[in-house]
């Protein structure tokens, strides 16, 4: 049975209750997102050949904390850095290192930030130089999978209607969606109920209602969908080594839709691709 509840007078952990948010809470929601989003615009210029994933975790920390806010994958659970850097055939939870970007890599870029209580959490993906034509293709239907994911978002829908059209999507275009991962609800928690999952059927999951804050994350492979986690305990690869790709937001959901807290100031949430503005 699914229980909702006020988030004000929720207590500060998942208790598998699902969180509703107020107008209030939302501007301090879209504050710490478009924190975490104004980073990745300024890490678009930055990904390049030869930069070494630590220099992007160090940018990720610095921009931080010139602006009030802390990563809030630092020390959670363990991880020892302020991003998730997952470049080619790595799905999710890329730990950053010395190894420099190669021409024709891409990696999705995982930030965030923890302002004023709330957190920002949103991930795109960028090309490292040129890319093959199957690399770019794989994150424009990646990219398409979180739209068609999002415009499900409404009063009375459930969360399956997003996992079906995203699935729907991305196998019609021969990929596969990772059933491993999820989106999750956020806010005042990283991780919160209920579970965003990218597959599913309409008629499936816990009912949609407005003050309902999660993100959308989709993890798209071009081979098959399944994954392993490597010995650190963090890294999630595809086990035939297929490339992946991914894009997050992080969404509310209001009277008559849903609110994208985490949309691109620049509209850069496509590095390499159109803009959404143009």
């Amino acid at each position: 049975m699914v229980t909702y509840i006020e988030a004000a007078t929720a207590p500060k952990k998942n208790t598998g209750a699902i969180r509703l948010y107020t107008q209030e809470d939302f501007a301090g929601m879209r504050a710490a997102c478009q924190l975490t989003s104004r980073c990745l615009d300024e890490l678009a210029a930055i990904v390049q050949p030869g930069v070494l994933t630590s220099a992007i975790d160090r940018f990720v920390f610095e921009f931080g904390m010139d602006h009030g806010a802390l990563p809030a994958t630092l020390n959670y659970r363990g991880y020892k850095y302020s991003v998730c850097t997952s470049i080619n055939h790595v799905v999710c939870h890329g730990m950053p290192d010395d190894k420099p970007l190669r021409e024709g890599d891409i990696v999705n870029i995982d930030v965030t930030y923890l302002l004023d209580g709330w957190h920002g959490d949103s991930s795109r993906m960028y090309p490292v130089g040129q890319v093959k034509r199957a690399a770019e293709r794989l994150m424009e239907v990646t990219y398409e999978c979180l739209l068609r994911g999002i415009a499900a978002v409404r009063p009375g829908a459930r969360t399956g209607a997003i996992g079906e059209a995203i699935q729907a999507y991305a196998e019609a275009e021969r990929c596969s969606v990772v059933r491993d991962f999820c989106g999750h609800g956020v806010g005042r928690l990283f991780h919160d109920s209920p579970n965003i999952l990218h597959y599913g059927r309409a008629d499936e999951g816990p009912e949609l209602r407005e003050g309902m804050i999660f993100t959308i994350e989709p993890m798209i492979n071009l081979g098959k969908p399944h994954v392993k986690v490597l010995a650190d305990g963090w890294t999630a690869v595809t086990r035939d080594r297929s490339l992946s790709a991914q894009y997050e937001h992080a969404v509310g959901v209001t009277a008559t839709g849903c609110e994208i807290f985490t949309l691109s100031p620049g509209g850069l949430d496509r590095p390499g691709l159109p803009p959404l503005n143009g």
